[in-house]
Order: structure tokens, then C-alpha cells, then sequence
């Protein structure tokens, strides 16, 4: 099957030879080498390909409105796994293989989306391109975004041989719905031992960032009663989220951590800490985020720094249309399972598109890491599900 030639063409980029994970960051040399592969399958195949403002790529199986898209991304988190965003891309090339093989000709257009930044690794707001293909986030609130090295979006989008126009995008009023296939992120279907599943939604989730105020000290001479150590509230809060978290059984992580003059032999001045919080509906999100700024407050007080709690990003729940994913797993008989992940899949739903998903099982469960993984049987089990799920939307 072709799926296994275009996943052994790309499994190599951007690949470290240390950890076996994936640097496929936006606009970086490894993810701009996915996109010229993503433009080469697209000629190879004879698919018209669209590129618009805000980065995002699209390639066309047909003209006309009332398109059924797929696809998902090519960048990935630092030191990433191979699956997540790939599978579902290279996956929509072997689908429509699939289907012109049984030479199936689509009543409606066909299309490949890849979606740009959507792991939010580099700006720091997850589903960047959809966000803004959509209008969910603006044109200025994307100008206002910098990298790690304070880089503009805009700027960065140029160096990198794009031409940068952000906001919504008007390929978008010709899509219809959208289906995403993507590698599970958890247990779910390991434990159900089912190949393929289909989301019912997406618990509400966001990211905020934290920052610990104190005082520069001298780390020998310091006493530990006259010091003002952020480094210590973040530790607290860091420990008071896990706390809250497996209490209420939701998901709360500290996974970035940047202390200023970060020196070992200083007391630092101040912390920055990112949490990620994820729960099974809002109103259980905003309670977790807004006992934990409380324990953070308290903790402050008591080690003599100051907290700042700001919003960077927030999902809401998103509920897939039912009926779309019962029609799409009934065929198979593939169970309907909800994630904690966000997805492109779901800021198209919350605009509006008739939206679903596909999973496709990942026997270790681990995701965000080299450690993910798809057993190939899986991956074309999951490119068969895709093309019985285009050709029964396409019909």
C-alpha cells in the first residue's frame, strides 16, 4: 500500500538521532521538508493544491462546494512521537489511493487539509492555522505572539518563503464537513482491543501561565529564613496541582519552567511556569485552575513572593455531531470514545462544521513522546476506515 512507502519517506525528518524523537516545529527546515512532500504527493496524485495566509495547505480531489476534508498537521511538540498529526496526513493520501482504486468517483470534493502549528509549540496557542482560518483567533492576536526567541509570527512566516496574510480563510466556506484521523493518545482502544474508534468530543482544556515573583539572592549566603524564593512557591503549586488533580480525577501539568538568572548558585528573582489543564467539562476546568491560583496565592504569602496568574489559551468542551460519528462507526462497529487531546477537529466544530474523528490504536498509550507508537496492521486499518468514512460522506 502506498501508506507505507510515504510513511518510510517521511519517519526520517527531523528525527534525533538521541532520543528517536521528533523536532518538527513550525517553519523550521524539518517541518517546511514535510510540506514540500505534502505538495509532491499532491502532484503525484493530481490534487490542486492551495496555499493560504496563515500557513495552512490544502489540496483539492474535485471542485465544487460542500467538500468532506480531511487531514490534520505536520508539526510536532519538542521531541515529539511520529504519529501524532503525520498518521492522519499521510493517511488521507492513502485513502483517497484507496478509493480511486475501487474507482470511486466523489459526488462531493475531496479534500487534504494540513493545518498549521497546531501543537502550539512554538507561539504557545494550540491550533494556530485552524484558529485562524476559522476567525476563532484574529489576525491581531496572532501579530502579538512571539516565539522563545521573540520572533513575530508574520516575520518568521517569511523568512520561511511564505507570504503571510492571517485571518479567515476563504477556501473554508467550501468545506462541508471535516474528519480527522489520528493516533490515539491514551488507552482507551488497547484496553477495548478495537483498531480504530471514533471521538464523541473533547474535554475542555487550556494553558496558563504562572509567574512567581521574588528576590535574587546569594545561594551560600543566604539564610534560608531571609529568602524570598519563587522557586519554592512554583514547587508548591506544582505539587498542589497534582494534588487537585488526582482528586477530582482530571488532568493538571506543569510541563514548562523557566527561572530567571536560572544560575546554580543563585536564588532565582522569578519563575515562569506553564500549566495545562484539562477536565471533563467547564466547569470543573475553571474550578481546578481557580483553587490552584488560590493554593499558589497562599503558598506566596507564606514564602514572602507574589503570584501572577494570566489565561494564554482556553478550549471549551466540544461534543462531535453525534450522529455524524454513530453513521461513521456503526459500518465497523467501532466503539465511540472521548479524548482528552485537543485537535483541529475540534476548532472546526466549534465554528460550526459537522466534524468527527478517527483513532487509531496506540499500543503503548504514550503520546508527546519518541514512545508512541502504531503497529502498521493498525495504520491501514485505520486508512481502510477513512476511505469507507470518505466514500460514504462523499457518495
Amino acid at each position: 500500500m502506498t501508506f507505507e512507502r510515504m510513511w518510510a519517506d517521511i519517519a526520517p525528518v527531523g528525527r534525533s538521532a538521541t532520543s528517536q524523537g521528533y523536532f518538527r516545529q513550525p517553519y523550521t527546515s524539518a517541518e517546511m521538508e514535510l510540506r514540500s512532500w505534502f505538495a509532491e504527493e499532491c502532484a503525484r496524485r493530481g490534487l490542486d493544491l492551495e496555499r493560504d495566509g496563515n500557513g495552512n495547505l490544502v489540496a483539492w480531489w474535485g471542485s465544487g462546494d460542500d467538500a468532506v476534508l480531511t487531514g490534520s498537521h505536520l508539526d510536532s511538540v519538542l521531541d515529539g512521537g511520529a504519529y501524532d498529526g503525520p498518521l492522519g496526513v499521510a493517511s488521507s493520501f492513502a485513502a483517497v489511493d484507496v478509493l480511486r482504486d475501487r474507482g470511486f468517483t466523489p459526488r462531493r470534493p475531496i479534500a487534504i487539509g494540513v493545518f498549521a502549528d497546531e501543537e502550539g509549540s512554538r507561539y504557545g496557542l494550540g491550533c494556530l492555522g485552524s484558529q485562524l482560518a476559522t476567525g476563532l483567533t484574529t489576525p491581531e492576536q496572532a501579530r502579538a505572539l512571539r516565539d522563545r526567541n521573540g520572533l513575530p509570527l508574520e516575520e518568521v512566516m517569511a523568512d520561511a518563503g511564505l507570504e503571510p496574510a492571517l485571518g479567515r480563510s476563504a477556501w473554508l466556506d467550501r468545506v462541508g464537513c471535516y474528519v480527522e484521523l489520528h493516533v490515539e493518545q491514551g488507552r482507551n482502544l488497547v484496553d477495548r482491543d478495537a483498531a480504530v474508534g471514533v471521538a464523541s468530543g473533547i474535554w475542555p482544556h487550556g494553558r496558563w501561565r504562572f509567574d512567581f515573583d521574588g528576590e535574587a539572592n546569594h545561594a551560600g549566603a543566604t539564610r534560608m529564613e531571609d529568602r524570598r524564593d519563587p522557586m519554592l512557591t512554583f514547587a508548591m503549586t506544582a505539587l498542589a496541582a497534582d494534588e487537585e488533580a488526582r482528586r477530582a480525577g482530571q488532568r493538571a501539568t506543569f510541563g514548562r519552567v523557566e527561572a530567571t538568572p536560572n544560575g546554580t548558585n543563585a536564588v532565582p528573582s522569578r519563575v515562569a511556569a506553564w500549566l495545562d489543564a484539562r477536565c471533563e467539562n467547564d466547569t470543573m476546568l475553571s474550578d481546578l485552575v481557580a483553587t490552584l491560583e488560590k493554593r499558589a496565592g497562599e503558598r506566596a504569602g507564606l514564602d514572602r513572593t507574589r503570584v501572577t496568574v494570566t489565561a494564554e489559551s482556553l478550549s471549551a468542551a466540544v461534543e462531535f455531531d453525534p450522529d455524524l460519528a454513530t453513521r461513521i462507526a456503526a459500518p465497523g462497529g467501532w466503539p465511540i470514545i472521548p479524548t482528552q487531546a485537543g485537535h483541529d477537529a475540534g476548532i472546526l466544530s466549534t465554528a460550526g462544521i459537522p466534524t468527527a474523528m478517527l483513532f487509531v490504536r496506540n499500543p503503548t498509550g504514550i503520546s508527546h513522546s519518541p514512545e508512541e507508537r502504531a503497529e502498521m496492521a493498525d495504520c491501514i486499518a485505520g486508512v481502510e476506515a477513512l476511505a469507507d468514512t470518505l466514500a460514504e460522506l462523499a457518495r
